[in-house]
């Protein structure tokens, strides 16, 4: 009986051990005076949105007693942000806050770093493209605490491509038949939105050209400019220019279809289900943080995401609002990270591509 308690003891502090987390013993004070929520992708997106809306209702909470403020961290397909918090103190001052491809994607993609140093940001930024090694270990240098939000993807096409193409396979039709204009552009290299446009042009037999960008509001400003034919990403980030008029999503991501656009299909009602991608963004803590404090901070987030007023300006982006606890968060993020591997070896990208 005594070995097995002890197993159980041994195998419980392990499961916190991986995720970085302390043992229960090892307390913070709580709560906090302020924190910081790091996003890797300019102001004025979808998911900065999210971190705004929730550093404003933490305040008071029994994580934080003065909300958090939030800096922005793009470039590098999101990976800055994650960069920055790892070698943060883990009190629980600093989260980041990121979409799933950061963690479940990107360590198929990029080669892990032999060594701890962090490479500064600002080199990052200015050369996004040519650091092909994550600084980070998706599973082993940060801890979960609580998703935020779902999102589903969009394929929106703009005034480059004719008005009567209104759905995916007129969209491949046109390209195959325009193959020099056969492009889309997407908010990162390695990100999803990416490889669901590899997958659709590799799986019809099209060869369409990545434009990658830092983040989707310039490639959305490009779109609806003309400069490229259509683009990927959070179809939040398309809402308004499509229901202006000025682009128009012909697919968008989900299971089902977005309650924001219902009036168009998704990849699977058209032919394509292996497109059906759900993502979410997720708020993560440096490795060691105590396990009081994740779930203090996982409390007042979840707790932030079922306010209507939060739930109401999610909304408006495209986004659906959803908390989760730290198992659920680290639990998504593995199936996710099983899932992305063999259609990536598919696509045929790494870094270096």
């Amino acid at each position: 009986m005594q070995r097995r308690q002890f197993t159980q003891a041994s195998i419980g502090a392990t499961i916190l051990g991986a995720w970085g987390a302390s043992p229960a013993f090892a307390q913070a004070q709580l709560p906090l005076e302020q924190v910081k929520f790091f996003f890797g992708f300019p102001a004025g997106s979808s998911g900065d949105i999210v971190a705004r809306r929730v550093s404003d209702k933490i305040a008071g909470s029994a994580y934080s007693k003065n909300g958090a403020v939030v800096e922005n961290k793009p470039g590098a397909g999101g990976r800055i942000a994650l960069d920055v918090l790892k070698p943060m103190p883990a009190d629980g001052s600093h989260l980041t806050l990121t979409p799933y491809s950061m963690l479940s994607l990107y360590p198929h993609v990029y080669t892990k770093l032999g060594y701890d140093v962090l490479t500064p940001y600002s080199m990052l930024s200015l050369y996004p493209h040519v650091y092909t090694k994550l600084g980070y270990d998706a599973f082993k240098d940060f801890v979960p605490v609580s998703m935020a939000a779902i999102m589903y993807h969009g394929l929106a096409v703009g005034p480059m491509v004719p008005a009567s193409v209104t759905d995916v396979k007129g969209f491949l039709a046109w390209c195959k038949a325009n193959l020099d204009k056969a492009n889309y552009g997407s908010p990162g290299a390695g990100s999803t939105p990416h490889f669901i446009g590899a997958l659709l042009g590799i799986n019809n037999n099209l060869d369409m050209k990545h434009v990658p960008y830092r983040g989707s509001v310039p490639g959305v400003t490009d779109v609806v400019g003309g400069q490229i034919a259509a683009m990927v990403t959070p179809h939040g980030d398309f809402i308004a220019n499509h229901k202006a008029g000025k682009l128009r999503i012909i697919a968008t991501s989900g299971a089902k279809r977005s309650p924001f656009v219902p009036e168009v299909a998704t990849f699977a009602e058209q032919g394509f289900p292996e497109l059906t991608v759900d993502e979410w963004f997720g708020f993560y803590a440096p490795a060691g943080t105590p396990a009081n404090v994740v779930n203090a901070a996982s409390a007042a987030i979840q707790t932030a995401l079922k306010d209507k007023s939060v739930i109401d300006s999610l909304a408006l982006v495209g986004l659906i609002a959803q908390g989760s606890t730290p198992g659920e968060l680290g639990a998504s993020q593995k199936q996710q990270y099983d899932r992305w591997g063999p259609l990536i070896k598919k696509i045929g990208f790494t870094a270096e591509s």
